[in-house]
């Protein structure tokens, strides 16, 4: 895919990411350096607590849905900085062999009123495992250019 500029996206439209999955060893990488909970990093401590087994933590559920979305390529060159996360919940637990990937709607378009070479792209995320479950949601705002003069 190409990068998408402000002009190429249109407000509801809906596409899916591919799907990346999730390991067992991935999970006990994220969390050991980056949350460790028990039920993330501890197997006995998990499969006695309350999801029955190792879980991802949302932390890293997040990174993987972002990774998932920056491989369309639709902000390799387009993108100029994030804004924002806004509603990010956590909805049902990440286990290993799990594959993610996420349906975004695309909620809003709207260029910039002070800079007329930008604009920001509002993205709904819903991240869904391979059984289509919803996993976790939220919305991001990015800046993005404008298409170049030259048709980039």
């Amino acid at each position: 895919m190409s990068s998408r500029y402000l002009e190429d996206w249109t407000e509801g439209e809906v596409f899916e990411t591919r799907g990346l999955s999730m390991t067992e060893s991935a999970i006990h990488d994220f969390a050991f350096r980056y949350d460790p909970q028990p039920m993330h990093v501890d197997m006995a401590f998990a499969e006695d607590g309350e999801f029955g087994g190792l879980i991802a933590s949302g932390f890293h559920t997040l990174s993987l849905a972002f990774r998932s979305f920056l491989d369309t390529g639709y902000f390799l060159h387009s993108n100029i900085i994030g804004l924002g996360l806004d509603g990010l919940r956590w909805t049902a637990p990440v286990r290993p062999g799990d594959t993610l990937r996420c349906r975004v709607e695309v909620a809003e378009v709207r260029p910039s009123g002070s800079k007329p070479d930008r604009g920001i792209v509002r993205l709904a995320f819903t991240v869904l495992n391979q059984d289509d479950t919803p996993v976790m949601s939220f919305s991001s705002a990015s800046m993005v250019r404008r298409r170049p003069e030259d048709g980039g």
